[in-house]
């Protein structure tokens, strides 16, 4: 899962900023592509995508800065779901 999901926030972030060639390890916070409104975006992104509820605790900008880190978040967050089934 955790390279499908790399793949769909790529394509999320690229579809933003389609001129900007970003790879799953880049720092998008870094690189000046996430202002307040789209980093909000991608919480619900993530959200609505993977079917996952983000606790105030992972709200931290190292969980949002590269894919790499989204899809590790969202991995975490589902084996705590399948965990809780």
């Amino acid at each position: 899962m955790s390279d499908i999901a790399k793949g769909q926030i790529l394509d999320f972030v690229r579809s933003r900023y389609p001129q900007a060639e970003i790879t799953e390890s880049q720092d998008i916070f870094a690189l000046g592509f996430v202002n307040s409104l789209f980093a909000m975006e991608l919480v619900m992104f993530v959200e609505k995508t993977f079917g996952v509820t983000i606790p105030n605790e992972e709200l931290r900008i190292d969980n949002f800065r590269t894919a790499d880190s989204m899809s590790d978040l969202v991995a975490r967050l589902s084996s705590d779901l399948a965990v809780q089934v």
